[in-house]
């Protein structure tokens, strides 16, 4: 007679309910799966114990506290508790982990990825320059208002205190300074994308 397993679904349900076998279950049924995926990240096997375990500790704190909730599949979420928590390993012991070519991975993919990156870095530090150069030539209450509210955060209510004008008098000053800046973006032919 052949022995029916029970879905991801149906265990973790149990489990919750009370049926401490349901995980048990889970954990022999994903075991290899999630601690193949740990230790080929880590490679060590001290810390991929470690990191397994405290896995499933995470899991069962969210499914006691009953905020696990059935959007995907029970080992995808798993497997991104795992991944969260060797990112948190490398954080805490600032280094990198050995990175193996594998058919779905390549270093020279990441290279490829960090030259884009530069690249988009100097686009945006280019475009950051230009948008301070045209900041420049609005009018200096216009300026002050935009500058408040861009880069330093403030609240309208909070730029109308520090400027002494009322909240509707600050906003127009950003309304102005927002149409300004078209005007001189068009006039300049400057992009301000990358």
């Amino acid at each position: 007679m052949a022995t029916v397993q029970l879905p991801d679904a149906l265990l973790i349900r149990n489990y919750v309910a009370g049926d401490e076998s349901a995980l048990e279950i889970l954990i022999n049924r994903h075991q290899s799966k999630l601690y193949g995926f740990i230790y080929s990240k880590v490679n060590d096997r001290d810390v991929s114990d470690d990191i397994f375990q405290d896995t499933f500790i995470k899991v069962i704190k969210t499914l006691k506290s009953d905020s696990y909730n059935e959007e995907g599949k029970f080992l995808p979420w798993v497997m991104r508790i795992a991944h969260n928590l060797i990112v948190d390993h490398f954080r805490r012991n600032k280094k990198m982990p050995m990175v193996r070519d594998t058919d779905e991975y390549s270093v020279f993919n990441t290279i490829k990825e960090a030259d884009l990156n530069i690249e988009n870095q100097i686009i945006t530090e280019q475009i950051e320059g230009d948008l301070r150069k045209l900041i420049l030539e609005l009018p200096a209450d216009q300026r002050e208002v935009l500058m408040m509210r861009m880069y330093q955060d403030l609240s309208f209510k909070e730029i109308a205190d520090n400027t002494g004008v009322s909240i509707n008098t600050a906003l127009g000053r950003m309304r102005y300074a927002l149409m300004n800046l078209r005007k001189l973006i068009e006039k300049h032919q400057i992009i301000l994308t990358n």
